[in-house]
C-alpha cells in the first residue's frame, strides 16, 4: 500500500503544468478552501473603469490587497468610494489567472468610517481654513508675462520633463529656475517647504510652480503636510500647484494662489503662448495701420477742402473792387434821393403856406439849406469813410501793394505772366514790372524747382 502511494506521488511530481493550469489550480484551491469573508480596510488607488467595474486596493497599517468589484455589484453600493475611505467588504479570495495576482472579488461594500490618512487630511484642511489660508482675498494674480519661472519638484520626476517641454513650446525665451527637492517620502515635506522658502527669498523668478505626477494618497501625502501649506502661504511669489491628476486634491491645492489639474496645465497657466502673442501683435499692427490710413484720409480730405476754399489774391482784389464800386453807386444814389426828398418837402411846404414875409422866408430857406448842406456833407463824409476803408482793404491785396513790398511781375513779350522757371530758356526776352517802372531783361540761365 505504501509503495503504491509513493509511486503515485512520483508520477504527479513528474507531470509538467502550464502557467495557466497552475494559476487555475491555485485559484480553485483558494476559492474552495476559503469561504466568502468580510474584510475591513482603507481604500486606495480607486479607479472607475469605462466598463463600470471598480478597481482599488484595500489596506491597513502593514499590508494591502488588490480588489475588483464588477459593474453588477458596484451598482448596489449607495455611496461613491474615494481614496482614504474606510470600508467593510464582503469578498471572495481568488487568483487573477492572467497575471497570477492574488485579489479579492468584492460582492458588497459598506462604509466603516473614514481612513486615518483621510481623517488627518480633513482635520488639517478644517484648521487651515479657519485660519483663513484658503480665502480668495489672499490669492494673488499671476503675472501676464513673467520674466522668469521657478519650479519646485524632483529633478528625476516625469512631471519636470512635461513642464519643461510645455514651457519650451509656449515660451522658450523665458528662463526657468529649478529648485530640486524630494516629492515623496518622510523627508519630502521639510525639503519642499525649504525649497519654497529659498525661491521666495532669492526672488530669481516672478511665479513659482509646485508640481508632481499622479499617485496614491500615500504618494501625494507630502503635499498634505502643514509645513508645505504654511510655506506656500508665506511665499512672496504667486504659487501654482499642479500635483497628481485632475481628480487629486491636496492641502497645497487649497493654499496655492492657483490650482492646476496637472503639471502640464500648470505650465500652460503661467507661460503665455508665443503663437498667441504673435497673433495679438499682428492684430495690433493691422489696427494701427488701419487707424493711420483713416487719419491720412481725413487729412487729405481737409487739404482738398482747404485748397478749394483758398482763393488767389487777384480774385479777392476783383471782389473788393466790385464792392467799392457798388458802395460808391449806393452812396451817390442815397445823396440824390435825400436831396430830392428835401426839395419835395420844401415845395409842398411852399404850396401850403401863404405868402410869407420875404425876409423870414429867406431866413428859413437859408437855415433849411444849411441843414440840408450839413446833412449832405455828413452823409457824404460817412460814405467817404466807408469808401476809404474799403479802398484801404483793397489796397492790401492789390498787385500794386504786392509790388510795393519788393516783388516783381515777370512776363513774356506777349504779356503772358511767367510763373514757372521751366518755361523760360536762356536767351528769352522778359519784361519785369516793378513797383515803379518796368525793366527789359534777358534769361541767362533757368533753374526749375526740383
Amino acid at each position: 500500500m505504501n509503495t503504491e502511494i509513493r509511486s503515485e506521488n512520483r508520477a504527479t511530481a513528474r507531470e509538467i503544468l502550464t502557467v495557466s493550469e497552475l494559476n487555475r489550480a491555485v485559484a480553485g484551491i483558494l476559492e474552495q478552501s476559503l469561504p466568502v469573508v468580510r474584510v475591513e480596510g482603507e481604500l486606495s488607488n480607486v479607479v472607475r473603469a469605462a466598463s463600470g467595474h471598480w478597481y482599488f486596493s484595500l489596506k491597513d497599517a502593514s499590508a494591502q490587497v488588490r480588489c475588483v468589484m464588477f459593474r453588477g455589484r458596484a451598482r448596489n453600493v449607495d455611496f461613491s468610494p474615494r481614496d482614504g475611505d474606510r470600508v467593510e467588504v464582503l469578498a471572495l479570495a481568488t487568483l487573477y489567472e492572467a497575471r497570477g495576482e492574488f485579489q479579492l472579488n468584492v460582492e458588497a461594500m459598506r462604509r466603516a468610517g473614514a481612513g486615518d490618512l483621510y481623517r488627518r487630511f480633513l482635520e488639517l484642511k478644517d484648521r487651515l481654513q479657519r485660519e483663513g489660508l484658503f480665502e480668495a482675498a489672499r490669492k494673488r494674480p499671476l503675472p501676464a508675462h513673467p520674466a522668469a519661472i521657478g519650479i519646485v519638484t524632483s529633478p528625476q520626476a516625469a512631471a519636470l520633463r512635461d513642464v519643461l517641454t510645455t514651457l519650451r513650446r509656449r515660451a522658450p525665451a523665458i528662463p526657468v529656475v529649478v529648485y530640486p527637492t524630494q516629492v515623496q517620502g518622510a523627508e519630502a515635506p521639510a525639503q519642499i517647504a525649504t525649497a519654497i522658502g529659498r525661491a521666495g527669498s532669492r526672488r530669481d523668478c516672478e511665479v513659482l510652480l509646485l508640481v508632481r505626477g499622479g499617485g496614491s494618497i500615500e504618494d501625494l501625502w507630502s503635499f498634505n503636510d502643514e509645513r508645505v501649506a504654511r510655506a506656500i502661504a508665506a511665499c512672496p511669489l504667486p504659487v501654482v500647484v499642479g500635483v497628481g491628476h485632475e481628480t487629486d486634491f491636496t492641502i497645497a491645492d487649497f493654499v496655492a494662489d492657483l490650482r492646476a489639474p496637472t503639471p502640464t496645465a500648470a505650465a500652460e497657466l503661467v507661460a503665455p503662448d508665443r503663437r498667441e502673442l504673435a497673433r495679438g501683435a499682428l492684430r495690433l499692427a493691422q489696427r494701427l495701420q488701419m487707424a493711420m490710413r483713416r487719419r491720412l484720409d481725413r487729412a487729405a480730405q481737409r487739404l482738398d477742402t482747404g485748397t478749394r476754399l483758398l482763393r488767389p489774391p487777384s480774385a479777392q482784389w476783383r471782389d473788393r473792387a466790385r464792392r467799392v464800386v457798388a458802395l460808391s453807386q449806393r452812396l451817390a444814389a442815397a445823396g440824390n434821393a435825400q436831396r430830392l426828398r428835401r426839395a419835395g418837402a420844401l415845395d409842398r411846404l411852399a404850396a401850403r403856406m401863404r405868402a410869407p414875409r420875404a425876409d423870414l422866408a429867406r431866413q428859413r430857406l437859408e437855415a433849411l439849406e444849411r441843414r440840408l448842406a450839413s446833412a449832405v456833407r455828413e452823409t457824404l463824409a460817412q460814405r467817404g469813410r466807408r469808401v476809404d476803408a474799403a479802398a484801404a482793404a483793397l489796397a492790401l491785396v492789390s498787385p500794386q501793394a504786392v509790388l510795393d513790398r519788393g516783388y516783381a511781375i515777370v512776363s513774356s513779350p506777349d504779356g503772358t505772366v511767367l510763373r514757372d522757371a521751366a518755361r523760360a530758356r536762356p536767351g528769352d526776352p522778359l519784361s519785369v514790372r516793378l513797383a515803379s517802372g518796368r525793366l527789359d531783361a534777358t534769361v541767362t540761365a533757368s533753374h526749375p524747382e526740383a
